[in-house]
């Protein structure tokens, strides 16, 4: 199993939670964040000064099988992506063990139905 973090545009985020619907990963949690980046602007707005190296994004947060990995991978970069500076970042982290509270289940099978094999 794997764990996928995606940090994205807060403009982008429709886009991948189609994308991601799409690919069949039906289940995920996102977070507002906020993080420093390279950039470090100081912008001016009705004489007000304000600092833009703080910038909101979405942090998508999922865990799936290591079969459906690389395409939940794709996904995001396919509906993320600008090309600009700022697209975000993906992170794809090794997962131990999953439990389903209700049942006790553990591993793949925690994650999805048995009936809905994937």
């Amino acid at each position: 199993m794997k764990k996928i973090e995606a940090i994205i545009r807060k403009t982008k985020f429709e886009d991948v939670k189609d994308a991601l619907l799409e690919a069949d990963i039906e289940w995920f949690s996102y977070y507002d964040v906020r993080g420093i980046g390279k950039s470090r602007q100081a912008r001016i707005y009705r004489g007000v000064h304000y600092d833009t190296s703080s910038i909101e994004r979405i942090l998508i947060s999922i865990v799936v099988r290591d079969k459906n990995a690389e395409k939940t991978v794709q996904a995001i970069i396919k509906a993320a992506q600008t090309g600009e500076i700022g697209d975000g970042r993906i992170f794809v982290i090794p997962v131990q063990d999953a439990i389903r509270i209700r049942t006790a289940e553990r591993g793949d099978i925690a994650l999805y139905n048995a009936e809905q094999e994937r």
